[in-house]
């Protein structure tokens, strides 16, 4: 079948594809957005139910069309992919779901010439790439000494679904995030817990706001500057306290601990050669960016992360990655968008 033809491909469709989408229909661009999901809302569909409104760190509008009224205690999950799906049809933005992208390659040896996205269900042709494919599909399993021996069960957040599950046996939560101080807050509600991350964490009193958001996004945006991995913008906020983790500081749940040294068959050892017997491991660990797609692009550079310049990869400016690095985030997404079409509309290949 031959490659369809367009200006843009754009690969997601969570919030940073939508934004896209958004500013290449404003400017008058030919594109087309690929998700892989089975409908609306991106990751956010994947979220555990008792992640509502109330406690999502700010989500910002989609460009053009404000949230409707928020529920605080509405699942994010439900309320978020309602509002994605409502999104795209008000604008009119054709999702083609679900489209898994495998490669997206060269066509030719011109650096002004097309790329091709390859998927399951056909080929395009683009004059440029907007990825905007995310983190939640690549949680990131850290190798520890004895992790295959645990006896126990083991799971990602991103395999999380309630604390009732866990009622009655003992958790052992690892990670410095908000997801894990999140999860640690539900689940010590319901059993015993022991919180493990690898330094101190960072307590912020203030609240987050524009400034912060502001602040986070840029010191990520140096970091992939220079082609270094990024960091999540939450990793450099620090963790806010909020008045539901001072109640769990208060039930003695976030008391953390130096990471334990080996995982048993029976628990974990810790530092000081003792045993600490548990049921359950819970890797709030985090995400990768999910780019494998465009290994075939070779943008990783020796430091391990791709030089970007903005949205742009600095080595190859027809591919945008939005949603990667300062725009991980709800805070950068929006901005990301508009900013990945501004600097597509000055490529060679679209000159009038």
């Amino acid at each position: 079948m031959e490659d369809a033809s367009t200006d843009v491909v754009v690969i997601g469709a969570g919030q940073a594809g939508l934004s896209a989408a958004y500013h290449l229909q404003r400017r008058g661009l030919e594109y087309t957005v690929l998700d892989a999901e089975q409908g609306p809302g991106g990751a956010w569909r994947h979220r555990w139910k008792s992640l509502v409104m109330a406690t999502v760190n700010g989500i910002s509008d989609l460009p053009g069309i404000a949230k409707p009224d928020v529920d605080p205690a509405e699942p994010s999950s439900e309320f978020l992919s309602r509002y994605f799906g409502g999104y795209e049809r008000e604008v009119g933005i054709e999702v083609f779901r679900p489209v898994k992208v495998s490669s997206v390659a060269r066509e030719d040896t011109d650096p002004a010439g097309n790329l091709r996205v390859s998927s399951g269900r056909g080929g395009w042709s683009a004059k440029a790439v907007i990825n905007a494919t995310g983190t939640w599909t690549r949680p990131f399993w850290p190798i520890y000494p004895g992790r295959s021996t645990f006896l126990g069960r083991q799971l990602h957040v991103a395999d999380y679904v309630s604390a009732e599950e866990f009622r009655g046996l003992h958790v052992i939560v690892v990670g410095g995030g908000i997801s894990a101080v999140g999860l640690l807050d539900e689940i010590s509600q319901v059993t015993t817990t022991s919180w493990f991350t690898r330094r101190e964490p960072d307590w912020r009193d203030a609240t987050f706001d524009a400034q912060a958001g502001h602040n986070a996004v840029a010191l990520v945006e140096e970091r992939v500057r220079q082609g270094l991995p990024p960091q999540s913008v939450v990793a450099v906020t620090g963790l806010i306290r909020t008045p539901a983790l001072r109640a769990a500081e208060k039930r003695g749940a976030l008391e953390r601990r130096p990471m334990f040294t080996a995982i048993e068959p029976d628990g974990v050892r810790l530092t000081d050669g003792s045993l600490l017997r548990a049921d359950i491991i819970l890797w709030a660990t985090g995400f990768r960016a999910e780019l494998e797609h465009l290994a075939p692009l070779h943008l990783r550079g020796p430091g391990g992360g791709i030089a970007m310049d903005g949205t742009q990869v600095a080595a190859e400016p027809r591919v945008h990655l939005v949603g990667y690095g300062p725009s991980s985030s709800t805070i950068g997404a929006n901005r990301a968008g508009r900013a990945a079409v501004a600097a597509i509309l000055k490529l060679p290949a679209l000159q009038p």
